[in-house]
């Protein structure tokens, strides 16, 4: 009879075997893509975009990355479409009144989504502080140029659950934050001098008892949904809700230019931001700047979403995702897990997650980030030591609360941000790093 260990260590070897012969396509294609990439590089080519180690950025300097962390602002964000590259490309040929176009464009990003009214803003940053100078100071030109002095005006914002990251875009106004943790807060937060709510619970059911609250009070509500497109069908959904006012991202998952953001809702709260935005002249105008060339990329984007396949888009990032996995997982120990939130939810594209024993590779999470960062190409994965935040806020959660010591640290990717082929040179480096620890552990 087998010993149990030699059994163990057989049953482990055919694991290894199979997970082997699982990737052994992947190991052929990156062969030839390798040598591919050989051939072009001494191939000369004026209207090449260039390799990772010759292009416009390395020219200065900067070394170009391989986002598996998502659309982080700080990673510049995604890479525009297609067609939107080709209609910030049309769009700067010629002048135009920059209020027309905002009122023109509005008016067709509002019947996309079937909501009153729309406009582009600066980001969804830019989108949050128009909206809330539009909910204190109105359309009055005398009260757009006194904020962020609100006296005489209603000065205080709900904040549906906790401060974050993005509350600044509203104390920019000069609005006081009250900060209402749960939604059976909210009625006894509600006064006066209430000018707006503030949260990012987009669920329907949510929502809804929100405007239980909100409606009767006649205070408006901001719904802050920065990265929930894809799917397209959110922006379409929030507006049969009711909800005053919505906005998006425009650099995030919708892929328009990074400097833009769309914000829908009430035509009556869209004028009024529209005169708290660029080019008007008032305290918080000029800074929410936004473009010709941004309102056409945007319009562009949002054009796309409406007719694009969700589905087939999601097979080619899951099968990114899946081919990491398989890559990864022929170092025995290695463990990875795909999880997709549900389409109503931000950030709604496959997650994979990849684990080991720390402590028996000799390897960390963040010790694993930095080589595949030192590597070349460079790969930026997040973790708690590579974090998307804010200077101020460095060391802390979104809620302002410092991060656990025991918060767990895990290497993740995200599917959104990968380039075709992407997978392929992420998955390979990774199970390098994690091969060459595990042997040196042994």
């Amino acid at each position: 009879m087998m010993p149990e260990r030699e059994f163990h260590n057989d049953l482990s070897d055919r694991r290894s075997f199979i997970k082997l012969l699982a990737a052994a396509p992947l190991f052929a294609t990156i062969g030839a893509r390798s040598f591919a990439a050989t051939v072009s590089a001494t191939a000369k080519s004026a209207t090449s975009k260039g390799t990772f180690s010759d292009n416009i950025y390395t020219r200065l300097g900067v070394r170009p990355l391989i986002n598996c962390c998502g659309p982080w602002t700080n990673m510049t964000a995604a890479l525009e479409l297609p067609e939107v590259r080709a209609a910030t490309e049309a769009a700067h040929y010629y002048f135009v009144n920059l209020l027309e176009l905002q009122a023109a464009v509005g008016r067709r990003l509002a019947e996309l989504a079937g909501a009153e009214s729309a406009m582009v803003t600066s980001g969804s940053a830019g989108s949050i502080s128009s909206a809330t100078a539009a909910c204190i100071a109105g359309s009055d030109a005398k009260n757009i140029y006194q904020l962020p002095d609100t006296t005489g005006m209603k000065g205080e914002v709900i904040l549906l659950g906790e401060r974050s990251g993005w509350d600044s875009c509203i104390r920019l106004t000069g609005a006081k934050l009250v900060v209402a943790p749960t939604v059976n807060d909210l009625q006894s937060a509600i006064t006066s001098q209430t000018a707006m709510i503030y949260t990012t619970w987009g669920t329907d059911e949510v929502l809804q008892s929100i405007l239980k609250i909100s409606k009767p009070a006649g205070v408006p509500v901001l719904l802050d949904q920065a990265s929930a497109i894809p799917p397209f069908s959110n922006y379409t959904r929030l507006a049969k809700t009711g909800v005053d006012l919505y906005c998006f991202s425009g650099g995030k998952g919708m892929r328009g230019p990074q400097s833009s953001g769309v914000l829908l809702g009430r035509k009556d709260l869209i004028d009024a931001a529209v005169y708290n935005t660029n080019p008007w002249e008032g305290s918080i105008c000029r800074p929410m700047k936004v473009g010709k060339e941004e309102m056409m990329g945007v319009l562009a984007a949002v054009e796309y979403w409406s007719k694009a396949d969700n589905a087939a888009i999601n097979k080619v990032w899951q099968r990114q995702v899946e081919r990491i996995a398989t890559l990864v997982e022929t170092v025995p120990g290695v463990h990875a897990t795909i999880m997709t939130p549900p389409p109503e939810e931000e950030d709604s594209w496959p997650l994979l997650t990849i684990s080991w024993d720390e402590q028996k590779f000799g390897l960390t999470v963040d010790q694993c980030a930095q080589q595949l960062r030192e590597g070349e190409p460079r790969i930026e994965v997040p973790s708690i030591a590579n974090r998307e935040g804010v200077l101020a806020r460095i060391g802390l959660t979104e809620s302002g609360k410092p991060i656990p010591a025991n918060l767990p640290n895990r290497l993740q990717i995200k599917s959104l941000t990968l380039q075709p082929g992407d997978e392929l040179i992420v998955g390979n480096r990774l199970r390098q790093v994690l091969a060459k620890a595990r042997k040196r552990s042994a």
